[in-house]
């Protein structure tokens, strides 16, 4: 065991929580192994690791896994046996795809994923009926699919993509409160009179698009949009 990580190794013993963040780790620590039955918490943050092994399903208690700053190219599939995991933070990666497992972690509340190189919309983190938070800004998509429809999450960050289209199946997703699009690739015709209509969230973030203020305010369905970020901030007052 390394001097550096043994004292934290030890701690996580008692208390199950690790915390490895900048440690200068390239390569996962097998002195984890010991902790598969107890671990709940794990920060390998800001390190140099390049890849995860698949022994990370091991850790079946594990809640809250931070793997921010790396140098990620991919998850393992064996990430779906964390049944438990609330919160999963890969930011700052260099991600290109995520594994389909990520549609077993059924009481996961919140994921990042900014900063990383997705070009295709998560569809394993739809239907996940615990997500409150789905942060997925600064990455490459280029359109929100259909499959949009079935996200949970109350807030959608989509921040400083490509978008270019959103699927009015949007308008689905009922536990939708914030949207936020800003400095992505929008005209003014991806806001169909159903998405600002019919939809659910009550603030709307598209600054540095290809439609200004105006044209938003007079779009069809607008007003309906108004209404519903109005009632929003009297409930704030």
């Amino acid at each position: 065991m390394g001097n550096a990580i043994k004292p934290h190794i030890e701690r996580a013993e008692k208390t199950g929580t690790c915390n490895l963040s900048k440690q200068g780790l390239s390569e996962f620590p097998g002195e984890l192994g010991g902790l598969v039955r107890n671990l709940r918490n794990l920060d390998l943050s800001e390190n140099k690791l390049p890849s995860i092994p698949p022994m990370i399903g091991q850790f079946t208690m594990m809640k809250s896994l931070n793997l921010e700053s790396n140098r990620l190219c991919r998850i393992p599939e064996d990430i779906g046996n964390l049944k438990k995991l609330e919160t999963l933070n890969a930011s700052r990666n260099r991600l290109t795809s995520l594994p389909h497992s990520l549609s077993q972690l059924t009481h996961l509340r919140e994921v990042c994923l900014c900063f990383n190189a997705l070009t295709e919309f998560p569809s394993q983190l739809c239907g996940l009926k615990q997500l409150d938070m789905l942060d997925l800004s600064h990455n490459k998509m280029t359109s929100i699919p259909d499959s949009v429809g079935q996200v949970e999450a109350i807030e959608l960050n989509l921040n400083q993509n490509q978008v270019r289209s959103i699927s009015e199946s949007i308008t689905q997703c009922k536990r939708l409160k914030v949207l936020r699009l800003e400095e992505n690739c929008l005209e003014p015709s991806a806001f169909t009179a159903t998405i600002l209509q019919d939809s659910s969230f009550s603030l709307l973030s598209i600054e540095g698009n290809l439609v200004s203020d105006k044209q938003l305010r007079e779009m069809d369905g607008y007003e309906q949009y108004m209404e519903r970020f109005t009632a929003t901030r009297k409930k704030c007052i």
